[in-house]
């Protein structure tokens, strides 16, 4: 007769439950920092990111900086100038004293000298040294506006992989399926031998083929990280796979658009700008400056005291003294119509560029649709109705796997297409300058 043992509870000491106190608290911990490491990134936060973060922003807020607290002195007057010292006294000292009624011979001289800059030259000056960082400013706008296209064309081809990297695990899984079956049919004598071998290259293809995404994976997640200035080059994360496809319909492509909109058409702008500014400073070097100079000097031996005041004007208006300003004055004109001329190129490729990419965009668009609404799906379903048919027997293995391959082309075809698509979308926001 079995006698029913009794289960004795264990006991745990204090020990005990400190021990499995702390392995918990080490989980909890491990998991937090996997979960930590996987956090999850829009193409939003990456910008931000960029903007923030990246070592050419700061360049150039450094830059503007610079030039900001440069101009706080534009308006300075020249330092004043003293002297001192004999003024026509003889080399003999006993010349210096009195003799008699012979009075001493020789000064001892005190300066100064101070010129007064010309008023309109002070102000042209404020003038061009204050709107100097503003084309830094702008060339700051164009900069970023470049890396954040490097960002968004490396964040879209990420999400692009990762779809694929999707789509080879389900045909992995299929293709499991079909050698698996196949190697019980061939073995009842039900199966031939042929689209076996097919299917497990086709296996090792994917497997090689998931390397090389997942290789590229790790390139974007570089470059986004170095775009960031990310302390780890490496640091792990995922990103979001939604995405926009924008539309423009509500834009009208003209001249004023990119005026308005680009960073690098307004700093040439400014740069025209600033040169005609320069050119009004080199004017105002033809304009007469003044200047005072006062001196005292201490007379030896008894002779008077004498001082001298003297007004000063500087007269650059002399052909000898002004060729070198005016030939400044007429080289900066022509700069001028350099740089307008410079921004009617850019403002001429670029509406070129983007009515280009509007008609790309909306054939590929047209493109996406058909294989959305027809193709993907009529493969699909001619995939599905392929495997009904060889689960009851009625279809061959070649077949069936003839239906995949095509189906999983097509698929991997439909993404390229779409990668297309996110690229001319990245282009043209980089060419109208939408963030």
């Amino acid at each position: 007769m079995n006698q029913s043992r009794k289960i004795k509870p264990i006991r745990c000491p204090g020990v005990c439950l400190r021990g499995i106190i702390g392995i918990a608290t080490i989980l909890l911990i491990l998991s937090a920092g996997a979960v930590k490491a996987q956090q999850r990134m829009n193409i939003k936060g990456i910008l931000d990111s960029i903007e923030s973060g990246n070592p050419s922003m700061k360049m150039y807020d450094a830059d503007i900086r610079s030039m900001n607290e440069t101009a706080k002195g534009a308006k300075s007057w020249m330092a004043p100038e003293l002297s001192t010292g004999f003024f026509m006294t003889p080399y003999n000292p006993a010349l210096w004293k009195k003799s008699g009624d012979i009075n001493g011979m020789g000064q001892y001289s005190i300066a100064g000298q101070q010129v007064f800059p010309n008023k309109s030259r002070l102000e042209a000056q404020s003038k061009y040294m204050n709107a100097m960082s503003t084309v830094a400013v702008q060339k700051k706008g164009a900069t970023l506006n470049d890396l954040y296209a490097q960002a968004k064309s490396a964040y879209y081809a990420w999400m692009i992989l990762e779809k694929k990297l999707t789509i080879l695990d389900q045909n992995e899984k299929v293709l499991n399926f079909m050698i698996g079956n196949a190697e019980t049919r061939y073995k009842n004598g039900l199966e031939k031998i042929n689209a076996y071998y097919k299917a497990k290259a086709a296996l090792g293809s994917l497997q090689s083929l998931r390397l090389m995404l997942l290789n590229d994976v790790k390139q974007k997640r570089i470059l986004i990280n170095t775009l960031m200035n990310a302390k780890d080059k490496m640091k792990d994360y995922v990103i979001d796979t939604t995405y926009l496809v924008r539309d423009y319909s509500t834009y009208i492509i003209d001249s004023s658009l990119f005026v308005n909109s680009r960073s690098d058409i307004k700093a040439i702008e400014k740069n025209i700008q600033l040169t005609y500014l320069k050119r009004e400073l080199e004017r105002t070097q033809l304009k007469p400056e003044f200047g005072i100079r006062y001196e005292h000097m201490f007379g030896f031996g008894g002779a008077s005291n004498l001082y001298t005041l003297m007004g000063m004007v500087r007269i650059p208006i002399a052909p000898w003294s002004a060729k070198m300003n005016k030939a400044n004055i007429e080289g900066l004109k022509w700069q001028a119509v350099s740089l307008e001329a410079q921004k009617q190129m850019v403002i001429n490729e670029s509406t070129g560029m983007a009515h280009s990419a509007l008609t790309e965009i909306a054939t590929k668009k047209k493109q996406i649709e058909l294989f959305e609404k027809n193709i993907i799906p009529a493969l699909r379903r001619n995939y599905q109705t392929m495997q009904l048919g060889y689960e009851q027997n009625t279809e061959e293995l070649f077949e069936l796997y003839d239906a995949w391959e095509t189906l999983n082309m097509t698929q991997l075809d439909y993404l390229d297409q779409l990668q297309q698509l996110l690229a001319m979308q990245v282009e043209l926001d980089r060419t109208l300058q939408i963030r």
